[in-house]
């Protein structure tokens, strides 16, 4: 992948590639390509924090960020003071920021701090696109590295990309959630055995069902998940929730 040029027909190209994409893991692939494109290190899609958050993994969708980088950002409460989260809070307009400038403005005395654990991942400079879903939900798309600043036209590219990431994830979220309300307890139970490892038959003894009903309502989960296999629904099942 390339960085987007600005013709029309290409946008249009790009917008239906988005949108075929089906799960968060095809996001997940589809954004470490555009990371790459762009010479940057990881991205971040989040919801935008209350200010009494304390995490930034709980607000994270989905991101491509080293998870020792999280964890020390967690461990070290560097969220509270975050001047890019301040500015996400108080602006609408992408920006790029770069950690040995940005953090200079913190108040709790771990400037330093921060500039040195970004440098050690080497995600020193990168930018924001705030972003928002027609709930009203607001959240942002942010891509890092240790490149130089992005021109104007990359800017506008990366917004458009992170606009379009964003409302889709949400369409997919909001898929994913009518498919839960769709299945049936009987089916979730199946699919749950189904993940522990039983068979068919076991599942029949152990819900004191015949093995033929569990096999319709395996069928009927598969099917409501839009998998082609037991194998594939449980796995997506797994995914979003419906099954531990």
């Amino acid at each position: 992948m390339a960085p987007l040029s600005q013709t029309s027909t290409e946008d249009d190209d790009y917008i239906k590639e988005i949108a075929s994409l089906k799960t968060q893991f095809d996001i997940f692939r589809f954004l470490k390509r555009v990371t790459e494109a762009y010479r940057c290190r990881a991205f971040m899609v989040l919801n935008l924090p209350p200010i009494t958050s304390l995490d930034i993994q709980g607000s994270t969708v989905i991101t491509s960020w080293p998870a020792e980088l999280l964890a020390l950002y967690d461990q070290e409460g560097l969220m509270m003071n975050s001047v890019v989260l301040r500015r996400l809070r108080t602006s609408t307009r992408p920006f790029f920021y770069d950690m040995s400038r940005e953090n200079s403005s913190r108040d709790d005395g771990k400037s330093a701090l921060v500039a040195t654990l970004f440098e050690r991942f080497k995600m020193m400079r990168g930018a924001c696109f705030p972003t928002h879903e027609a709930s009203g939900i607001r959240g942002a798309v942010s891509f890092a590295g240790d490149r130089e600043p992005f021109s104007a036209a990359e800017m506008r590219e990366l917004c458009y990309i992170a606009i379009h990431v964003f409302d889709r994830l949400a369409e997919i979220r909001n898929l994913d959630s009518r498919m839960t309300d769709t299945l049936t307890d009987r089916e979730i139970d199946c699919l749950n055995w189904t993940a522990a490892g039983k068979t068919s038959a076991e599942i029949a003894e152990i819900l004191a069902l015949s093995e033929h009903t569990v096999n319709h309502y395996l069928n009927r989960a598969t099917k409501k998940l839009d998998t082609v296999n037991r194998t594939q629904a449980v796995a997506k099942a797994l995914r979003i929730g419906l099954i531990k």
